[in-house]
């Protein structure tokens, strides 16, 4: 048998597996009370899922309701039962059991709804609300007379449930099953033979009901037949059916409807009793009876989400067993007592900021259990966030985006989703799905500013930093990691590799030499900012460094040119000069600039304090007074040159100024002068007689050398022409000639004029003839000598003689 009924099993489920494979649907059929693990259907195949890729990641079985009874073999791609499937504790009395459920495709975001149909098997056998009842019958009933008795319950469906009905043999009574109209047989007892109360009192009867399944099961009941004593009136309800309709929150122990039934007999046989005669167990668990007043009230808590319609068959009876039956419809209406509930399906946690309008993020069932208006839920979202929800399948809704995302204004979102229904007042709820926007590289660097400037001061220690600039990038990680580079460029002053450097982390500039404002005074390139990304974003700014001026160069004396170091420059001054007559000017410059390159003058010493002013800013040196005959005719000048740099930097310049009229007076006028009282400016007068001395005797001797060397050659022209030989000439003869050249070679000399001292040398080579200066000499000129012809003096490298 139990073979059987399992091949019975098998073919249902292939037979409708293929029918509605054909109708387009995935359904399946399967009959109640399976074992766990048995197989439903190959949903793998159905669907046409790759089988090597199925996981509790890609693929999800999600079932309604509070209990899962399905699940998916991801190794067989086969749908298998989970949980104990009781057709009659899901779907009651209903004709059509379906479970359904969504297999749901993570990768692709679809759904494919699922239908099972739970067939009835015969897995509950009839019964009866009691196992024994009495019924009382009055002796004076006459045969033919039909009697109610209790109906056996079978909450299996179709041939599984009650066929038949048997009477156990007897000789008073027989049996007719009946079936109403709602296709449910029933029975009652027909009196055959008249019943005598004294012959019997009581008949024991046995009542079986038999369903039509395989295999068949029965249930049984006693019935105790008491015969009373005649009663003619049977008691009649004042309607044969009660409908009424009740909230589902009503309390327990509030009243539902009221039955009545009347009997116009006396006495007992007129007293009237009120007793369920059908009903089910979970109606006798919500409701009570009372079997005197009719009065039913409620005992239970009422769900109209479990069960919205009670009907039960209730019977009133005499004292005499007379009775009469009515029939009570109940209605549960609904309230909205159910919040809807949201269920997350499916679930995307992160996506790049780049990802399209319309991108799938969520999948969302919504379910309210209540009914009408009550159960009509619709989903909502802030509308500032840049989502919507979109419905593909009815109770299922899709969170997709509708607009660009930036990471770099969210970063993240928590967004609400909102469920509400239409009932009065409306119910909601909500969930926080939280959603991270992944970075991608949409933004270069920027700096703060468009183009930096920087200063440094010149003479500067190597490696100082010398400037800073940042750029900032709102990407996140490597997208957002910023290095920094030079940018020579085409066009550069200056080499920057070896003069700058700059910290490729921090931006950082850095000096890799002393920089000298006198050489360049700024430096100007470009650096790059780019960040980690890939492909990398770059961009540039222009940088200019100034390099500030620093007091490191001293005024440096142009005329008198040379020496600096106090050397005496001549300027004529004549006697006749009036106060403010202009001698000369020291001019002098500064390689620095700005303040360190203003320059101030300033008679610094004088030979005679108050005869000549220097200007402060010109630098000229002019008469404060008209000369008198005391005034000494040399007069010398220490100029200080001064900048305003801090701390100030000088030199000086030592001119002197000769008062005479002419140059034939200044040689006279000097050779009377004794020695003058500044030993210093005599000493430089010394020197330039005595060079224009030597000078003078230099150029005599080099006239008279070149005159015998003619004359010499001249002679031999003529010894050559006549051949006439002077081998007996003495040597003596000669000596006058090789005299002078020895004495001109003599005069090849080497001079050395000091400053600062009384003495000035003058150094005589060796002579390789015996009648010249045999050893060299030095000469030391002590007085000063002047010789007639033109003076040039510059202060400058060098001081150079021009003697005529």
């Amino acid at each position: 048998m139990t073979r059987h009924c399992t091949a019975r099993v098998l073919f249902c489920v292939i037979l409708v597996a293929i029918s509605e494979a054909v109708a387009g649907q995935i359904r399946y059929s399967i009959p109640e009370e399976m074992q766990k693990g048995s197989s439903v259907g190959n949903i793998a195949k159905d669907l046409e899922l790759d089988v090597e890729q199925l996981s509790d990641r890609a693929v999800r079985i999600v079932s309604r309701g509070r209990t899962q009874y399905f699940a998916l073999n991801f190794k067989s791609g086969h749908l298998y039962i989970t949980e104990r499937i009781d057709r009659e504790e899901i779907c009651g009395g209903m004709e059509m059991c379906l479970l359904n459920c969504e297999v749901i495709a993570q990768a692709k975001m679809k759904l494919f709804p699922v239908e099972v149909e739970i067939t009835d098997i015969n897995d509950n056998a009839p019964s009866f609300l009691s196992e024994e009842f009495d019924l009382k019958i009055s002796e004076t009933a006459a045969p033919g007379s039909r009697f109610s008795v209790r109906q056996a319950e079978d909450p299996d469906m179709g041939l599984n449930s009650i066929q038949s009905y048997q009477l156990s043999s007897n000789r008073h009574f027989l049996l007719d099953v009946e079936t109403r109209s709602d296709g449910i047989k029933y029975a009652e007892l027909v009196l055959e033979k008249s019943l005598d109360r004294e012959e019997q009192a009581v008949h024991k009867l046995i009542l079986t009901a038999t369903d039509g399944g395989d295999p068949v099961r029965s249930g049984t009941a006693q019935i105790r037949v008491i015969v009373l004593d005649s009663n003619d009136n049977a008691p009649v309800f004042s309607q044969p059916v009660y409908r009424v309709s009740i909230w589902e929150n009503v309390p327990e122990g509030s009243p539902v409807v009221t039955v009545k039934a009347t009997d116009p007999d006396e006495g007992v046989n007129k007293e009237v009793k009120y007793s369920f005669q059908k009903i089910t167990d979970k109606a006798s668990q919500m409701f009570h009876l009372d079997p005197k007043t009719g009065e039913i009230t409620v005992v239970g808590k009422l769900d109209f989400e479990e069960a919205a319609l009670y009907e039960i068959e209730v019977q009133a009876h005499d004292g005499g067993g007379l009775f009469d039956r009515s029939k009570i419809v109940i209605a549960v209406r609904d309230v909205n007592d159910n919040v809807p509930e949201i269920a997350l399906r499916s679930l995307i946690s992160s996506i790049p900021e780049d990802s399209p309008p319309g991108t799938v993020i969520a999948l969302l069932n919504v379910q309210d259990p209540d009914s009408g208006e009550n159960g009509e839920v619709t989903c909502s979202t802030p509308s500032n966030l840049p989502f919507q929800l979109k419905k593909p399948f009815e109770n299922y809704y899709s969170l997709v985006t509708d607009r660009a995302l930036d990471r770099e204004h969210v970063a993240a979102y928590n967004i609400t989703v909102t469920a509400t229904d239409n009932g009065t007042p409306p119910l909601s709820t909500a969930i926080t799905i939280p959603l991270r926007i992944l970075d991608t590289n949409d933004n270069c660097p920027l700096f703060d500013k468009t183009s930096y400037a920087g200063y440094v001061m010149e003479n500067n220690p190597r490696g100082v930093s010398v400037f800073s600039l940042r750029a900032s990038d709102p990407d996140w990680g490597e997208n957002a990691r910023i290095t920094y580079s030079i940018n020579e460029g085409d066009r550069s002053e200056v080499p920057l590799s070896s003069s700058i450097s700059i910290n490729s982390e921090t931006g950082a500039l850095y000096a890799l030499r002393s920089f000298d404002y006198e050489q360049f005074r700024e430096i100007r390139f470009q650096v790059q900012a780019q960040d980690g990304g890939s492909p990398p974003l770059s961009s540039n700014v222009s940088v200019t460094l100034f390099i500030l001026d620093q007091n490191d160069n001293s005024p440096h004396i142009l005329h008198p040119s040379f020496p600096t170091d106090g050397s005496t420059g001549v300027e004529l001054a004549p006697r006749s000069s009036e106060p403010g007559y202009l001698v000369t000017k020291v001019v002098a410059v500064d390689a620095d600039s700005g303040q360190n390159a203003w320059l101030s003058y300033q008679l610094l010493k004088a030979t005679e304090p108050g005869l000549f002013s220097v200007g402060l800013h010109s630098g000229e040196i002019r008469t404060a007074r008209s000369f008198v005959d005391k005034d000494a005719l040399k007069q010398s000048l220490v100029v200080l040159v001064k900048d305003k740099g801090q701390p100030p930097l000088s030199a000086t310049a030592t001119v002197t100024v000769v008062v005479a009229d002419s140059i034939p007076e200044i040689l006279s006028d000097l050779s009377s002068l004794s020695a003058p009282a500044d030993p210093q400016s005599s000493l430089t007068l010394y020197l330039v007689i005595a060079v224009a001395s030597v000078s003078c005797l230099f150029f005599t001797f080099i006239l008279v050398f070149l005159a015998l060397r003619l004359r010499r050659w001249r002679n031999s022209q003529l010894f050559d022409s006549s051949s006439v030989t002077f081998s007996g000439f003495p040597v003596s003869q000669l000596v006058g000639l090789d005299g002078v050249r020895a004495f001109l070679h003599s005069y090849s000399h080497e001079g050395s004029l000091t400053t600062n001292s009384r003495k000035s040398q003058f150094n005589f080579p060796k002579s390789n003839y015996s009648n010249t200066l045999t050893s060299q000499q030095t000469c030391e000129i002590k007085d000063p000598i002047l010789v007639t012809g033109e003076l040039n003096i510059s202060n400058g490298d060098q001081t150079s003689l021009q003697v005529s």
